[in-house]
């Protein structure tokens, strides 16, 4: 069944007071300050230009706001896509990172439209905590060139060279780039904290700006007034456009755009993802509930619409979501408003881009990462048990050593694997001890059985154990069932089989206390009636009734 098209934004239209706009466009503003650093050092930190993530934060971000199922998603370039699409330009080219973004946004929407949204919240939380701090780790990682101004001129995407690299690099050091990226990281740590305390006014307001815009300014002051020998925006990439690209549909090569399976996959995968996590952070902290096929829509026409101006894969982002809570935002107005701010800071302030020092963004990036990794989940894990481990360890070091798609899939296939094992094992058959004398039953010519839980593909094998049975004094089995919850076609099958198997010795099974779920599956099938409808019983009691009839026979 299609899902309808109805953006959270048509919901909140009516009613809607100064107030609100007050509240929105104050939040909206803040968020924007926020989203600048973060848009350009996630750009350069992808491999790309810093234009593209601040094309990014307003393109996607308005169309995520506008047409999204979330009251307050902040959409934009994210942290989480640094490692993934520098990987991709690195492999495939940038002109190719920008299809396979058009064709994830492409599935993106398929999935909110045929309602698949839903199913992302069936990723084991094992899995997600393992492949955000695996990307946490990359992103720190991929900081270090910068951070400590090494002469690096390309970062390799392997985990192993760019180890390698930074080692051999790590005499060349450049001292005064260390020095401003470490005062950057400390000021944006120590900023929200310092003047919070204060009494005066001033010093209280002070403190609510931003602390990576604070950086970024006063770095940028003292790398233009004191002319320090650090790299800037300007002379690695020549500044900041000022005004918005043309639009341009990317090259395509049928070619190259047959290998791209995977990296689009990724990109779907890895945002539709983000971007619920996010949404589902944001409806507890304002206590709604957002649509995730609306929002998977929003994200799919973002990310298909964005590559046309130049810009990267977006998602909804976590930091500047929350920042845009607790500065009061009511409504996607307030998003809107964030794209706006962002687009007069091109209009007005891009040529003050270029003496942007690359330390502090690499700072910035520094500081995400270590925000973004859930680290406590690594001490808690002697708490859980050895297959929460396993899979959220395997997810962690193959996002690593490998990529995203290669740790998820394995991830999904180990929680899945495992899940199967844990649920047949608590599936469960069971004799019941049953007295001849009291029952009316002939001498050891009746067995009863009880089955717990779900008798599905991975649990047949222990009903297959009654088939090894070869008593000849066992003229009826009888199975009773009330507290098997569940039954699937391999189970259906095995039933049959054992119906077979004694059928043919002469003997007879019969069925008591079937649940709905079962008892449709067998008359659907046909194999009441095979079986015989005499031979399922309401009850162990009357299963026993007709057992009687049967081995006296």
């Amino acid at each position: 069944m299609l899902q309808r098209f109805r953006p959270r934004l048509l919901d909140c239209l009516p009613g809607y007071r100064a107030a609100d706009l007050a509240a929105d466009a104050g939040a909206g503003i803040t968020v924007g300050l926020v989203a600048l650093p973060l848009a350009m050092a996630f750009a350069i930190g992808s491999g790309v230009k810093p234009e593209a993530g601040i094309f990014t934060a307003i393109i996607a971000g308005f169309i995520i706001a506008a047409l999204g199922g979330s009251k307050v998603q902040i959409g934009g370039p994210a942290g989480a896509f640094i490692v993934i699409i520098y990987g991709i330009i690195q492999q495939y080219g940038l002109a190719n990172l920008l299809l396979s973004t058009m064709m994830a946004g492409v599935l993106m929407f398929l999935m909110g439209l045929t309602g698949l949204g839903n199913l992302i919240r069936f990723i084991p939380v094992a899995i997600v905590i393992g492949f955000t701090n695996g990307i946490a780790v990359l992103i720190g990682i991929a900081q270090i060139k910068d951070f400590l101004g090494l002469p690096i001129t390309t970062m390799p995407a392997e985990f192993f060279a760019q180890g390698r690299l930074i080692v051999q690099h790590l005499p060349d050091f450049s001292l005064p780039t260390l020095a401003l990226s470490s005062a950057c990281l400390l000021l944006i740590v120590l900023w929200p904290k310092s003047f919070s305390a204060q009494r005066s006014r001033w010093l209280r307001l002070l403190s609510r700006l931003p602390g990576t815009i604070v950086a970024l300014v006063l770095a940028t002051l003292a790398a233009r007034l004191l002319e320090l020998p650090v790299e800037t925006i300007g002379s690695r990439f020549g500044g900041i456009p000022q005004s918005l690209p043309a639009l341009a549909w990317p090259e395509f090569h049928w070619a190259s755009a047959r290998n791209l399976v995977a990296p689009t996959i990724t990109i779907a995968l890895l945002g539709a993802i983000e971007s619920l996590l996010c949404a589902r952070v944001a409806d507890s902290m304002i206590h709604d509930r957002h649509d995730p096929n609306q929002e998977l829509m929003a994200q799919g026409l973002a990310n298909l619409l964005t590559p046309l101006l130049g810009g990267i894969p977006a998602t909804g982002t976590i930091a500047r979501t929350t920042t845009n809570v607790r500065t009061g935002a009511r409504t996607p107005i307030a998003g809107i408003i964030h794209c706006l701010t962002l687009l007069a800071v091109v209009l007005i302030a891009a040529p003050l881009a270029a003496d942007v020092p690359l330390a502090a963004l690499a700072a910035i990036l520094v500081y995400v990462a270590w925000n973004m990794g859930e680290w406590r989940a690594f001490p808690r894990l002697a708490h859980f048990s050895n297959h929460y481990r396993l899979v959220m360890l395997s997810t962690f070091f193959l996002t690593v050593v490998f990529d995203l798609t290669i740790a998820v899939e394995v991830g999904m296939v180990l929680a899945s694997l495992l899940f199967i094992y844990r649920v047949s094992d608590l599936t469960r058959l069971e004799p019941l001890a049953l007295d001849p004398a009291q029952q009316g039953l002939p001498q050891r010519r009746v067995v009863a059985y009880s089955l717990f839980g779900s008798l599905f593909f991975g649990a047949v094998g222990k009903l297959e154990l009654l088939m090894q049975d070869k008593h000849d004094q066992v003229a009826v089995v009888v199975l009773e069932m009330h507290q098997m919850i569940n039954l699937d076609s391999t189970g259906l099958d095995t039933l049959e089989t054992l119906h077979h198997s004694l059928h043919a010795e002469g003997r007879h099974l019969v069925l008591a206390g079937l649940n709905p779920q079962p008892l449709s599956l067998l008359r659907r099938s046909g194999f009441d009636k095979t079986l015989g409808e005499d031979k399922l019983a309401p009850d162990l009691a009357q299963a026993l009734l007709r057992a009687n009839q049967l081995a006296r026979n």
